[in-house]
């Protein structure tokens, strides 16, 4: 199996890191050749306006749509969420491209400044072992789901955190930046079927 982490910008290393820690070899995506016979994408947090436009740059955008079409598993997470919906609102009011391959609604920046960043346990379905260290920084929120999507967690006062459509997963929070590998596991998984 290859598993490939988009490395243009942000988290990518801890994400790389996290799946060597499983024994599964992971290739940084730079360029659109070197998405040929991958099994999973990962699109890590960082910015998603700089990342979006460095995927423009690097013509990555229709590769990785075809790729979502071929049914290759695909993760977000923190900006890689915003990355891969269909539809984000921001509190600057400016318009965002996306790659719009989730059928989620987005919040950008939803729980303030990075002076805000928290961490909390959270319930995830399919996660067996107790609480996932959800680590929040910057994050946006999926304020809005559509059809065919499965809500994975959600904070106590409701807003959701982490969602699954088929074999796309995205993610508000950042599992690179803890110790536990369990939801890098089940994007493995996920890969494989």
């Amino acid at each position: 199996m290859k598993i490939g982490v988009l490395a243009l910008q942000g988290a990518f290393i801890e994400h790389v890191k996290m799946f060597e820690m499983l024994g599964q070899k992971a290739v940084e995506i730079r360029l659109p050749r070197q998405l040929k016979g991958i099994d999973g994408l990962l699109i890590p947090g960082g910015e998603s306006t700089t990342m979006m436009n460095l995927m423009q740059s690097f013509d990555l955008v229709e590769p990785i749509k075809k790729l979502a079409e071929g049914h290759v598993a695909i993760w977000g997470t923190c900006a890689g969420l915003i990355c891969v919906a269909k539809k984000v609102f921001n509190p600057d009011a400016t318009h965002m491209e996306t790659l719009g391959l989730m059928n989620i609604t987005v919040m950008r920046n939803a729980f303030g400044r990075q002076v805000d960043s928290f961490e909390t346990g959270l319930q995830i379905s399919g996660l067996p072992d107790g609480p996932f260290p959800g680590v929040f920084i910057r994050a946006p929120y999926i304020e809005k789901v559509g059809r065919g999507l499965e809500v994975l967690a959600k904070l106590p006062d409701g807003e959701i955190v982490a969602a699954r459509q088929g074999k796309m997963l995205a993610t508000s929070f950042h599992p690179e930046l803890t110790d536990d590998t369990r939801f890098h596991g089940y994007f493995l998984k996920i890969c494989r079927s």
